[in-house]
C-alpha cells in the first residue's frame, strides 16, 4: 500500500485533517450509527484540536479514545486527555459516556492497560477503528511505541503498561498495534526537519520497521500530512 502524502502549512493540514475526520464520521455514522477514532497528544493535537471545534459532525455520534497516556492525573500539563479538553472536547456537544481517557493516573498501570483494553474492546464491538490520528518522534515512534521495544511485537493485547519509555516520563499507558491493525484510515501527522529521516523511512521503505511505518502499514489507508521541513527528506512525488 502505497500512503498519501501531502505536504503544506500546518494550518494548511489542520483544515485537511479536519475535512477527513467529516467525512469518516459522516459515513460511518450514516453506515453504524457512531464514528470511533484514536487520537494524539503533543504537537499534533496543538495544531489540530482547536481546528476540530468547528468540525460538522454530530458529536454525540463519536466515541474518542486516545492512543498513550502519561502515568499523570488529568490536571497535569503532560496529560494528553487534559490537553484534548483544553483545546478541543469542552468546546464540543459530546456525551461524554463516548469519551474514553486513559487512566493513567491509577498506580496500577497494568490494571490501567487492562481495563482501558477491555473498554475498547466493548466500544468497538469486534470492529476496527475508523480513524487513528498518530503523531511521531524523531525516532519513529508512535504513541508509547518505540524503536525496538518489545511492545511492537504484542499481538493479542490491545494495551499495556510502558514502564521504559526513553522519552520521559517512563511511566505510560499504551495502544499496541493490535487496535490500530484494519483502522479504516491512519493518518500520520509529522512537524518540522528533525522528524524527515524517519519520514522518508516510514513513506518510502515497504519493509522499514520503524514503530510509524508498522503502524501506517497496519490500516487500510495511511495519509501523511507533513509541512516542509518533515517532508524534506522525500524524493520527488
Amino acid at each position: 500500500m502505497t500512503p498519501e502524502v501531502i505536504v503544506d502549512t500546518r494550518s494548511a493540514l489542520a483544515n485537511v485533517f479536519v475535512h477527513r475526520f467529516e467525512a469518516k464520521a459522516r459515513d460511518a455514522v450514516a453506515a453504524r450509527g457512531r464514528f470511533t477514532c484514536a487520537l494524539q497528544g503533543g504537537s499534533v493535537a496543538d495544531t489540530f484540536f482547536p481546528a476540530l471545534v468547528g468540525a460538522k459532525v454530530d458529536w454525540r455520534r463519536i466515541e474518542i479514545f486516545w492512543g498513550d497516556e502519561r502515568a499523570v492525573p488529568p490536571s497535569d500539563p503532560a496529560s494528553n486527555y487534559g490537553l484534548a479538553r483544553r483545546l478541543w472536547l469542552d468546546h464540543v456537544p459530546l456525551d461524554p459516556a463516548c469519551v474514553h481517557p486513559i487512566h493513567g493516573e491509577n498506580p496500577d498501570l497494568d490494571a490501567a492497560a487492562k481495563a482501558y483494553a477491555n473498554e475498547l474492546a466493548i466500544a468497538l464491538g469486534g470492529r476496527p477503528l475508523d480513524l487513528v490520528l498518530l503523531g511521531m518522534g524523531p525516532e519513529g515512534h508512535v504513541c508509547s511505541l518505540f524503536p525496538g521495544h518489545a511492545a511492537l511485537r504484542e499481538s493479542t493485547r490491545l494495551v499495556i503498561a510502558v514502564r521504559d519509555s526513553p522519552k520521559p516520563p517512563p511511566e505510560r499507558v499504551t495502544l499496541t498495534l493490535a487496535p490500530i491493525r484494519g483502522a479504516d484510515l491512519v493518518c500520520v501527522a509529522a512537524f518540522g526537519g528533525e522528524k524527515a529521516a524517519a519520514v522518508r523511512e516510514a513513506v518510502e521503505v515497504p519493509d522499514s520497521r520503524l514503530p510509524v511505518a508498522l503502524a501506517a502499514r497496519a490500516g487500510l489507508r495511511a495519509l501523511f500530512l507533513l509541512d516542509d521541513a518533515a517532508a524534506a527528506g522525500l524524493g520527488a512525488r
